[in-house]
């Protein structure tokens, strides 16, 4: 599913980048464009399942929850500030033409850093005022049994699902009749995307809407761990199909309906409606890639789509320079279709030789490090 993302990504970046105003007018592009708007909610969503697969495969190891919670907060903060020095690299690589004010646009690694530490700090209050026996002040959550467990779990699920749903409800005011405009301009671009442009733009990651999506990730991916889906997974895996069909079905009920709750009403960029369509999109591919894994071919011999996975973070940082940056392989808004097609391959080709080199690298230094872990316990000993 990330290797889907990173797949959606590029294709729109590349056209975005390259294609001349001309063809920016046709169906490929649009449908291009609106394939894209899929790829960062499936990043935050996952981000969130990532970060309840790994929370509470700690958790069962019976791990203390200071540390769980240091380990998560410490990758939030890797994230925010690996966006931080991706902002700096365009910055220098684009100089003199690119504006300081880039140094502060809030990208997608950006809002995944703020996602993961809201998670984090979420989990963190949860677990120790939140756990059965924590009048004890203990680090109680991991020592949870039995019902205990699946209560405070079931908690999680719906306090996850109702900030994302908060987030989603708060967005529309805070984009237009709300702003905080007593914010500095930097400050306010993590509430709605305002950048430096006088007004919220939707290509900027903001707090609203887009941590959301990883507060819905976390609910599905505490799911996960739910005696239901251990014991049923075919039925849960269905169950999540479902809940997406009929979140699609909502939305778009409730956008034809002639109840208005907001002063501006913008369904495709900060309306809750457009939100629960995405969510709905998210769990139905969810469900579907599921299928596909289970009974199609995708594990038969090698895919890209596994590939890309792995290293998505990789792969993101890397085309970005040599499809925006100075390092394009084609003049930026000049190409044909064709043209731009032919680049977009290139670039594919490229980033998946990156890719399953990082792969194979990893594999061959992790032998390495452990025989040089050995061989100095054996030093020491």
């Amino acid at each position: 599913m990330r290797g889907l993302a990173c797949v959606l990504m590029i294709q729109a970046h590349c056209y975005d980048s390259w294609l001349n105003p001309e063809a920016r007018k046709t169906m490929l592009y649009r449908w291009s464009q609106e394939l894209s708007t899929l790829a960062a909610p499936i990043f935050l969503f996952l981000c969130g399942v990532s970060f309840a697969l790994v929370t509470e495969g700690l958790r069962q190891k019976n791990k203390p929850g200071s540390q769980i919670f240091k380990t998560a907060l410490l990758r939030g903060g890797e994230i925010l500030g690996l966006g931080f020095l991706l902002r700096v690299q365009e910055f220098v690589l684009g100089y003199p033409k690119s504006p300081w004010t880039d140094l502060l646009k809030v990208d997608v690694l950006n809002i995944l850093g703020v996602s993961i530490i809201f998670m984090a700090l979420f989990w963190r209050l949860m677990s120790v005022g939140g756990s059965p026996d924590a009048s004890t002040g203990h680090e109680s959550v991991t020592q949870q049994t039995g019902e205990s467990v699946r209560s405070w779990r079931s908690w999680l699920i719906g306090l996850s699902l109702l900030i994302a749903a908060i987030v989603a409800i708060a967005t529309p005011p805070l984009w237009t009749t709300h702003r905080p405009q007593f914010l500095p301009w930097m400050l306010e671009s993590y509430i709605n995307g305002v950048h430096n442009f006088g007004a919220p733009t939707p290509w900027i990651f903001s707090i609203f809407p887009w941590c959301g999506f990883a507060f819905v990730g976390l609910a599905f991916g505490l799911f996960l761990f739910s005696d239901f889906a251990q014991r049923k997974e075919i039925s849960a895996l269905s169950t999540i199909g479902v809940i997406g069909a009929l979140a699609c079905g909502l939305s778009l009920w409730c956008d034809y309906s002639n109840v208005r709750i907001y002063a501006v009403y913008d369904y495709w960029h900060s309306s809750p409606n457009f939100f629960l369509m995405r969510c709905g999109i998210l769990l139905l591919l969810t469900f579907a890639i599921f299928v596909w894994c289970r009974w199609g071919w995708v594990t038969e011999g090698f895919s890209p789509f596994i590939q890309f996975g792995k290293t998505s973070l990789l792969v993101y940082w890397v085309h970005i320079e040599f499809v925006y940056g100075r390092l394009s392989i084609l003049p930026k808004g000049r190409s044909t279709i064709p043209l731009a097609t032919a680049g977009m391959i290139v670039i594919f080709a490229a980033m998946l030789g990156i890719s399953v080199w990082r792969t194979r690298a990893k594999k061959h230094s992790a032998p390495n490090l452990q025989t040089a872990r050995t061989q100095s316990l054996s030093e020491a000993m």
